[in-house]
């Protein structure tokens, strides 16, 4: 389950991708989902507002990342001032933003939709 998780990959067969291939250089293609697993067909959008509660997981990653820049900063540079600290929580959260995304639409997908070995076997 970790692993389809991390790879963003479909919970269900664990084969399809979850997001379609994205560049760096159009930042909006890095947060666009396929509708349906191209490979068993699993809906990635069960209702409307399904991915409403994958704000909370975001937050919980954000607040970890929040938390690790911050011990990070005062282990490396003790004398920080609020300037500083704001914009490197700025930058993670920005630089972050893509993995974030679809990291938490990764896992609050694989806690509602689970394996089906029959599915993976499709194709």
């Amino acid at each position: 389950m970790l692993k389809s998780i991390f790879t963003f990959r479909c919970p269900r067969c664990r084969k399809g991708n979850l997001f379609q291939s994205g560049s760096i250089l159009r930042p909006g293609s890095l947060f666009k989902m396929h509708s349906h697993c191209p490979h068993c067909e699993q809906s990635f959008e069960p209702e409307p507002g399904f991915y409403f509660g994958a704000m909370f997981v975001s937050y919980a990653i954000n607040t970890a990342l929040f938390i690790a820049a911050w011990v990070a900063l005062t282990i490396v540079y003790p004398d920080y001032s609020l300037t500083v600290l704001l914009s490197l929580l700025t930058a993670v959260v920005l630089l972050g933003l893509p993995l974030t995304y679809r990291l938490s639409r990764s896992i609050w997908l694989a806690i509602f939709v689970r394996f089906d070995p029959d599915a993976s076997q499709k194709r």
